[in-house]
């Protein structure tokens, strides 16, 4: 059969714009008096690279909701986020009362003016700022990974759960038409049994070592480490101070796990998605993986893994594949990127490089129509806006906290057989890591007072 490709603009129709089939999540008695004529108020906690370029605008786009509040521990940046917010409203011709500016992000959800958050801290500050907005009572829109660790992913899906609220991962590729339609068809059998998935990430490079630098006096720097251990500020280990360019807290172990999880959830969830697995993981898991061995930017470079699923089905990561999920099945293939689209200017790979987002083995595959009984997943034309209805309709979000935690953990049981070397069998139930101790060590860090997540759990 031959190779069929088809752009963006080429995809198969959905069919109408149905109802999200999830149930409601949240018993009455914690809905509280958010009424339907009532605009979402929301806070903003952090407003760096991917909230002014991504989170803010996928609210502010919004009319049934208006950011109240920003936060963050930068005091000049925390300035201009609360300019660019104001000034937003200003060019819509709105009255505003203005925005409030918190040092704190505590304080913010302390404040009765807000009925939800959007949480764009760097990964090692998503759990605990999610957690407490659920303890407070407020709805969390929360940027991936959903967790620095699998320990603390636990911690905040269970805190979701216990609190009813609604709560959104930003793995926003569900909300973009190819990744629905390609797990549709691949739900629907149109490629047979699912025997392998290739995902595609790219990797950051290594850097050099980088002096001791002062502290900005503009930044809250013990805070900003906050559960990770203290060590000295340089300027590259945390984000510039001239501009909003990609920051190098991405590179650094200390706070997050690198590609494998910065753009592996994204694919990973949509691995889960197609194959139906959104609520568990892998069963077994064995990895290879270079790191640097000198420099401050120390997470992985070029790797392999390869993932070996119940339902028996095998998912391969690499750097070495195209950006992007194909699902290879008993009989044929789907291919599924993000084409055009970036969420940032500074995106690391560049949009020409995956332009054709969704192609096939044969072109009946896409040109197949979905019954009225077939698998027919829920359409989301926008993430965020996703999110803010699922408030007003107490029903379960596109990217709900298990399946967030499901998408961040296979990354993470990745990212530990890529520090290990060597195989790994994971109990996706017990989340543990069958007889093997020192794996299981590295489902928790230690946790630097007074940051700990498990101190409000």
């Amino acid at each position: 059969m031959g190779e069929h490709r088809v752009s963006r603009r080429g995809f198969v129709k959905a069919a109408g714009a149905a109802a999200l089939a999830a149930p409601a999540i949240v018993p009455s008695r914690v809905l509280g008096a958010l009424a339907p004529s009532r605009r979402i108020q929301v806070g903003a906690i952090g407003v760096g690279r991917i909230s002014r370029e991504h989170d803010l605008p996928g609210i502010l786009q919004h009319g049934i909701a208006r950011v109240v509040a920003v936060c963050d521990l930068d005091a000049k940046r925390l300035a201009e986020g609360q300019q660019l917010v104001e000034e937003h409203y200003r060019r819509k011709g709105e009255a505003s009362p203005g925005v409030r500016a918190f040092h704190d992000y505590r304080d913010l959800l302390a404040t009765g003016e807000v009925d939800a958050v959007v949480v764009s801290t760097p990964d090692h500050w998503h759990a605990r700022p999610a957690i407490d907005a659920a303890l407070a009572g407020k709805d969390v829109y929360l940027q991936k990974p959903a967790s620095l660790t699998i320990a603390e992913g636990r911690q905040m899906s269970d805190a979701m759960h216990r609190t009813g609220r609604v709560f959104q991962l930003g793995t926003q590729q569900r909300s973009t038409e190819q990744f629905r339609v390609a797990c549709e068809l691949v739900r629907n059998g149109r490629i047979g049994d699912v025997r392998r998935v290739l995902i595609g990430l790219p990797v950051d490079p290594s850097g050099d070592e980088e002096a001791e630098m002062p502290v900005p006096k503009n930044l809250d720097y013990d805070a900003w480490l906050g559960s990770t251990p203290r060590v000295y500020y340089t300027e590259k280990r945390v984000h510039p101070q001239a501009d909003y360019s990609r920051p190098g807290w991405l590179r650094c172990e200390q706070f997050g796990a690198g590609m494998i999880t910065g753009w592996g959830v994204h694919h990973v969830d949509i691995a889960h998605w197609g194959m139906g697995t959104e609520y568990t993981g892998p069963v077994e898991v064995q990895a290879t993986a270079e790191f640097p061995k000198k420099g401050l930017w120390d997470v992985h470079g070029p790797f392999r893994v390869e993932a070996r699923y119940a339902n028996g089905a095998t998912v391969i990561m690499s750097d070495a594949l195209p950006n992007g999920v194909r699902f290879e099945g008993t009989e044929g293939w789907i291919f599924v990127t993000r084409g055009a689209y970036a969420a940032t200017a500074s995106d690391p790979v560049a949009k020409g490089k995956s332009a054709e987002a969704l192609s096939a083995s044969d072109p009946r595959i896409l040109a197949s129509e979905i019954g009225p009984d077939g698998v027919h997943l829920p359409p989301s034309a926008e993430h965020h806006g996703n999110w803010l209805e699922a408030i007003r309709s107490r029903q379960a979000p596109i990217s709900p906290a298990e399946v967030g935690h499901r998408s961040t953990s296979a990354c993470l049981v990745s990212h530990i057989a890529m520090r290990l070397g060597r195989k790994l069998a994971w109990d996706p139930q017990r989340e543990r890591f069958r007889n093997d101790d020192e794996a299981n060590a590295m489902l928790s860090r230690p946790q630097r007072p007074p940051y700990e997540t498990a101190a409000q759990v």
